[in-house]
């Protein structure tokens, strides 16, 4: 007890004391936060990535080498269950030593089969065919077990990968005496080295890993490398990362903080050039002050407006063309008649106010006051009508197209009203309604005009 509590180390878990009852022993160590690395292999919402996988493995081995070197000189009992987690996620040994109180304490300990031969899974053929030489485990025993955990930790399939086999398998692994290790034979020799190539970290599988995994727990414990040749043979995995994870975080962190400024600005041209497109697609439904008052989350007040000139046109025998064609054929002339209609009173200080079927509405005067709002309403209807004359039903291209036409001149009184597409709407003044229109029959006449 005395040698472990003068052992320090950081990957090494702080042993503090013990409290011995004539039935009960109780071990007090250092308190890990993230519990057991058999805990993270098994939760599946732990995705490690190879930084993570990396640290872990080092951080193992560097207890392991530091535990080798100590007065203990073996561990005993290693397995992933006895590798406990930081809140830093720093790897530290546990349950080392103590060895006479561990076995008394397991003889008093209820265990079920499975439980018992589960706990032998990490555990070296050698100590189990011959448990009086070395009762209390090797540092080649130590080896064995680091290559079951490092097993685990690539493939998160438990000791023995995804097989059939129960804990029983301990049975197998204990009896086989031949040359090649039943582990090496079934597993590593076929079925389980392919099994890693679809592992949830296949760019760690490795040949060098693979090889230095499957020597680690080589039959023959003179032929298992000791875990300062191990981590020479592993030391690939940690090319280009700082020594411990800590560390590598903040490394990301600077690089992170060092291409933040080019990323925020290519976010905020990015949002900036969505922002026009909405803004522009608003200003094509509302006129540009009310869409801007709306944006800015103001109320849009309804205002008056002494004189303005409102256009209305229809498409004469439209009902008839209608009957006679598809509704596609209908939507396609429709949207090739507006389109040129939307072309031209762009050139005028108007603003387009809706079209409901062949009907086309469109005023000037408002939401900007325009003295000469008659005269731009009258310009603009002679150059639709005259546009109308070269204009080609893609379905009908041989039937003449016919415009109807009306303008009238008066007080509104104009608004937002809804919610949901918000619409922009007209009202008579004199009359409180909707203004509605007469067609006269003519290609051109005053009369009167509004919304339907």
């Amino acid at each position: 007890m005395k040698i472990m509590r003068e052992m320090h180390h950081d990957n090494i878990n702080q042993f503090i004391g013990a409290c011995v009852d004539p039935n009960c022993v109780h071990v007090l160590t250092e308190y890990c936060s993230k519990g057991s690395l058999q805990d993270i292999l098994e939760n599946d919402d732990y995705k490690l990535d190879n930084m993570f996988i990396a640290s872990l493995v080092f951080d193992l081995i560097k207890g392991m080498i530091f535990l080798h070197q100590s007065e203990l000189k073996f561990h005993g009992n290693l397995k992933s269950s006895n590798c406990v987690i930081t809140s830093r996620w720093v790897l530290q040994v546990t349950d080392f030593g103590l060895h006479d109180m561990r076995v008394g304490a397991a003889m008093q300990e209820s265990l079920t089969e499975i439980q018992f031969y589960r706990n032998l899974l990490w555990r070296a053929p050698e100590l189990m065919r011959m448990p009086t030489v070395s009762p209390y485990g090797t540092q080649k025993a130590d080896v064995y077990a680091f290559g079951i955990i490092l097993h685990e930790i690539l493939a998160r399939q438990g000791p023995f990968g995804s097989t059939h086999l129960t804990p029983k398998v301990v049975k197998t692994v204990a009896s086989d005496t031949n040359r090649f290790h039943c582990r090496d034979r079934d597993l590593c020799g076929s079925r389980w080295v392919k099994n890693l190539s679809s592992a949830p970290h296949r760019s760690q599988c490795q040949d060098y890993i693979v090889n230095a995994m499957t020597d680690a727990w080589h039959e023959r414990p003179e032929n298992r490398p000791d875990f300062t040749q191990l981590k020479e043979r592993l030391r690939k995995m940690r090319e280009g990362m700082k020594a411990n994870i800590m560390d590598n975080m903040m490394l990301m962190m600077e690089k992170y903080a060092y291409n933040l400024e080019e990323l925020v600005s290519e976010r905020t041209c990015a949002l900036s050039e969505e922002k026009k497109k909405t803004e522009a697609l608003l200003d094509r439904m509302l006129p540009k002050s009310v869409a801007h008052q709306l944006m800015i989350g103001e109320q849009v007040i309804p205002e008056s407006f002494d004189a303005v000139t409102i256009y209305f046109s229809d498409i004469v025998g439209f009902t008839e063309m209608s009957a006679s064609s598809t509704p596609m054929e209908v939507v396609t002339f429709l949207n090739d008649l507006y389109t040129v209609f939307d072309f031209i009173i762009s050139h005028y200080n108007v603003y387009k106010v809706e079209t409901i079927g062949d009907a086309y509405m469109v005023v000037s005067g408002l939401p900007e006051r325009e003295i000469n709002h008659a005269g731009q309403i009258a310009e603009m209807a002679i150059e639709l009508l005259s546009s109308v004359k070269t204009f080609k039903i893609r379905h009908k291209p041989n039937q003449t197209l016919k415009l109807r036409i009306g303008i009238h001149t008066g007080p509104v009184c104009a608004g937002v009203v809804g919610l949901t597409m918000p619409r922009y709407c007209l009202l008579e003044t004199q009359s409180t309604q909707l203004l509605e229109w007469s067609p006269m029959g003519n290609d051109l006449f005053l009369g009167i005009a509004g919304v339907v």
